[in-house]
């Protein structure tokens, strides 16, 4: 395993690994995301009190659970520089946080749509929609850390202590409608939660996947711009556009 991960921290390597996979994960996802889409229009029940509303959670669900999941891959990419000082880590890490801040203000957005019809307003400080919001000012705190020193080791160095402070609010997101007296929908659309029809849990897994591959497809295409910015006093970024490795 060890030998994986310095095999994959190798700058050259990674990028071509990134290269062959990005654009098949972006067409993948794409495509899997038109059919959970439509699946979940046409198949999926309406419910007898929300209506058709209620289906922006097929989008609202993902993106939330996108949010957490990457602002975690974050962190482990922030441990991993601490530990290794590799370049590759260091480049990951900073390119989830706008995928993950994206992912964040989708959620808000489809959120207070969702509330708009249920609650009778956009917003209320809820301690779900509160946190959540506290995770994208989290995500823009650390993007605006990203490109305020000019020395990056510095700032890799302090983006990774950043981004480690700032997992304690990702439990207190999913924990949230547990731990306070909360108006947010609790755990009921848990992909094992009976209550949930089986049309509903299908349509969530499968916009969840195409969410999840369309994420790191723009992920790894962003990492790719900033490795071979970084790399290019390096030889090896002008061989690999000199051989259309792009």
């Amino acid at each position: 395993m060890f030998k994986t991960i310095s095999k994959l921290s190798s700058p050259p390597v990674f990028y071509l690994i990134a290269s062959k996979f990005y654009l098949a994960l972006g067409i993948i996802g794409t495509l899997l995301l038109i059919a959970s889409l439509t699946y979940a229009m046409i198949a999926t029940p309406i419910d007898a009190q929300q209506g058709l509303v209620y289906k922006v959670i097929y989008v609202h669900v993902p993106s939330a659970w996108m949010s957490m999941f990457l602002y975690l891959m974050a962190v482990i990419y922030a441990i991993i520089f601490w530990i290794w000082r590799t370049d590759v880590s260091a480049v990951m890490m900073r390119s989830i946080l706008p995928t993950g801040a994206w992912m964040t203000f989708l959620t808000l957005i489809t959120g207070s749509l969702w509330g708009k019809s249920t609650w009778g307003t956009y917003w209320v400080w809820d301690a779900r929609l509160t946190t959540e919001l506290l995770l994208l000012f989290i995500y823009l705190g650390l993007m605006a850390v990203s490109n305020m020193i000019e020395d990056e080791e510095k700032t890799d160095k302090a983006l990774a202590i950043m981004t480690i402070l700032g997992l304690f609010n990702v439990p207190l997101i999913y924990f949230s409608v547990i731990f306070w007296n909360t108006l947010h929908q609790g755990f009921s659309l848990g992909a094992t939660t009976a209550s949930v029809s089986p049309e509903i849990k299908t349509a969530l897994f499968l916009s969840t996947i195409s969410f999840w591959l369309l994420s790191f497809s723009i992920i790894l295409l962003r990492a790719k711009g900033i490795l071979i910015f970084r790399q290019s006093a390096s030889n090896w970024p002008a061989k690999f556009i000199r051989n259309n490795y792009l």
